[in-house]
């Protein structure tokens, strides 16, 4: 309790059931160790594993606290059996490391070993009675029940998708986050020890095939522009276009999606598994699946090899990169994954201000990220590739009173969800909407190309029939398919003062991003860089858009479960032998594609294949602390010689030119957040940390 309170600071901003969890999750797994001398009747047996049971436990907790005060993370086993070694090790010494309250965490294990050494305990066999075994295997069992019960209801698939390591031990203790790590590490270890040479190569010959080599009008359209891409979270295709009261939900995003200045599609669709959002940012930045089960970037990415949009643009076209994002750096392990990736800076909930009400559960919200994160876009060398992950349109979809448009009204169906949902949708327009003028207002838009998508659905299937009526549907005629159909999702590719874009009817999805923008980009040799996705702006693609749990989708049929359905969404009873031999075609590109993705992945097979041009990356010289002293000292370092936007505007800020009417944005700052601040890489990430320019 001392540790999770003064040190893990888990009590912070906990929820009721977090809180009794905490207190609870302490006992089940010790109990079941340290019960383990209870099986041994004899005292030389007996005290002696007692003693050692005790002392790793304790350990175990020292050693995560130690660790935890400088990364502000959990130690995984790999970092204690030492097969990859963490960024710069322990930028400080135990010692330093060390508080004063940190005896109480040993004087308890001093003093028995004294009591045993001066005789002082009774070495007494028939203390330890018949069932006394069988009650301490029993309880901690029925505890560890308990905590495993109470975090799958608060988390649902809290152990599969495991996207913070803070939520687990929340749940789940120290200990048993240590235990479910070293399955995990064995299970990996498993896979990549099995992979060979003809796997790399299995792989080559299906991308070689499956991948697209034309040159399509669009090619180089974007060439040498900086990239922005906007991570509208939660948002649906359905969102566009839509009026509710007579209003447009997303005006503004409707004028970008119906401007001839953006390459719009209207069958894109999100293809995540239980990754979600973190599925989709790595089908966006590497081109493959995330996994049948889990979340990639939970279990792999601390150690995956990536050949990452990040460090292609950097090494090919010398493209700097940064993510802003309002959350803790540790969710979904981002603050590991994007090191390999090769993002340079990561301005993660550390680099703002979240107190009071300026954030949501999920982090600082919109307006604010977008209008906090000037000083630090700004000083980044052009051209870069800059990623905005946004948060307020996240289930449940509650808004402030004081952020709710007062001349927006919502629907009034039976969901609260269903009616939250179109008015964090009105917000993120509104936010996009004034980053937009910020780009216009500081010049930025001319040199820019904007990427926006939706990651995955927002409203999930439990409340598609209340959303029914608000589509002009019957929700008692609801069926899977319909399901599927909204699982289309926003992409639009939009070139300011360009002129040759329009709405794209093509069949696509998130595993198809990575090709079309390096051929919008003119990257060199696009082909050499390993995904399983085709340019969705060339005409012989296939139009199969394969989904995580093997159902796929198509202008002509879709398959839901069992079921083969035609595009006006009619089961197919019966099909005929050349509808049944289309659709064994498609699932067996669809099983394909799945599976040279896992591949990859669970295998780690990019660790054998380098491109042409191209080096791996090394995580260990990445640190995310201090970015904004990186960027002044890399800008100072490049002289006449630096591109960003703070130095071409004879080192002024631009700030000034952003125009936000979040309420909150002169807010003081206070004692309490919504959110708790956490970032690996440093204490005080305004200003603490090295100061070596990231590579």
């Amino acid at each position: 309790m001392m540790a999770y309170a003064m040190d893990l600071h888990l009590f912070s901003g906990s929820s009721f059931i977090q809180i009794l969890t905490i207190i609870i999750n302490p006992f089940p797994i010790p109990l079941l160790l340290i019960g383990l001398a209870f099986y041994f009747r004899k005292t030389k047996y007996f005290y002696p594993v007692a003693l050692i049971m005790y002392f790793i436990n304790t350990l175990l907790l020292y050693l995560n606290v130690i660790y935890y005060r400088e990364f502000s993370d959990f130690m995984s086993v790999s970092t204690m059996l030492g097969y990859n070694k963490v960024n710069q090790g322990l930028g400080a010494s135990g010692l330093a490391l060390a508080n004063f309250h940190d005896i109480f965490f040993w004087f308890d294990f001093v003093i028995i070993i004294g009591l045993m050494l001066m005789r002082k305990f009774n070495f007494d066999a028939g203390a330890v009675t018949k069932f006394m075994s069988f009650t301490f295997t029993t309880l901690g069992c029925f505890l560890f029940m308990v905590t495993l019960t109470l975090g799958e209801i608060d988390r649902p698939q809290l152990i599969g998708r495991q996207f913070d390591s803070n939520y687990f031990v929340k749940y789940l203790g120290i200990d048993a986050f240590t235990i479910s790590d070293g399955m995990r590490l064995r299970s990996i270890n498993k896979e990549r020890s099995t992979a060979k040479k003809t796997d790399v190569e299995k792989v080559l010959d299906y991308i070689d095939q499956h991948n697209l080599n034309d040159v399509t009008k669009y090619q180089g359209v974007a060439k040498g522009k900086n990239v922005f891409v906007i991570h509208l979270e939660s948002f649906q295709q359905f969102g566009l276009g839509m009026q509710i009261n007579g209003q447009e939900v997303t005006p503004f995003l409707n004028s970008l999606y119906n401007s001839d200045s953006t390459i719009a599609f209207d069958n894109f669709f999100n293809q995540v598994g239980q990754g979600k959002t973190s599925d989709a940012e790595n089908m966006l930045e590497t081109g493959t699946f995330g996994l049948s089960s889990g979340s990639l970037f939970a279990s792999h990415g601390s150690d995956q090899t990536f050949q990452a949009m990040p460090a292609i643009l950097h090494q090919s076209e010398g493209y700097s990169s940064a993510v802003f994002h309002g959350n803790n750096a540790s969710f979904w392990n981002r603050n590991n994954v994007y090191k390999n990736m090769g993002y340079q800076y990561f301005f993660d909930a550390s680099y703002y201000d979240t107190s009071g009400d300026k954030a949501m559960g999920y982090g600082l919200k919109d307006k604010l990220l977008f209008n906090d994160s000037i000083k630090y876009l700004e000083r980044l060398q052009q051209p870069f590739y800059a990623k905005y992950i946004t948060v307020t349109n996240h289930f449940p979809y509650t808004l402030d009173d004081n952020d709710k448009d007062p001349n927006f009204q919502t629907t009034s169906t039976t969901s609260d969800i269903v009616n939250g949902y179109f008015e964090t949708n009105h917000y993120l327009d509104q936010s996009v909407r004034e980053f937009y003028q910020y780009l216009d207002k500081s010049g930025l838009a001319q040199n820019s190309v904007v990427v926006l998508y939706g990651d995955h659905y927002g409203i999930s299937n439990s409340e598609n029939k209340a959303l029914a009526p608000v589509l002009n549907k019957n929700p008692d005629e609801w069926t899977d398919w319909d399901d599927q159909q909204l699982q289309r999702v926003p992409f639009m590719i939009n070139i300011p003062n360009w002129h040759g874009g329009g709405i794209n009817h093509t069949y696509g999805g998130e595993i198809d991003v990575m090709p079309t923008l390096l051929r919008i980009l003119d990257v060199d040799n696009p082909n050499q860089y390993v995904n399983v996705g085709q340019n969705l702006l060339d005409d012989k693609r296939n139009q199969i858009v394969a989904f995580r749990n093997n159902n796929w989708i198509t202008p002509k049929y879709s398959r839901v479960g069992s079921n083969i359905y035609d595009n006006q969404g009619q089961v197919i009873e019966k099909l005929t032998k050349q509808q049944q031999a289309e659709v064994d075609k498609i699932q067996d590109e669809v099983n394909q594609q799945l599976n040279v993705s896992d591949a990859i992945n669970q295998k780690d097979l990019l660790r054998f294949y380098t491109p042409k041009h191209f080096t791996p990356i090394n995580a260990q010289k990445y640190n995310y602390a201090n970015g904004l002293g990186k960027l002044d000292n890399l800008s100072v370092s490049l002289g006449n010689k630096a591109t960003d936007l703070f130095t071409k505007n004879n080192k002024h800020s631009t700030q000034d030119l952003y125009e936000t009417d979040a309420p909150e944005k002169n807010e003081p700052k206070s004692d309490t957040s919504r959110i708790q601040q956490q970032n690996p890489d440093g204490i005080d990430k305004h200003d603490g940390g090295s100061d070596t320019p990231n590579p």
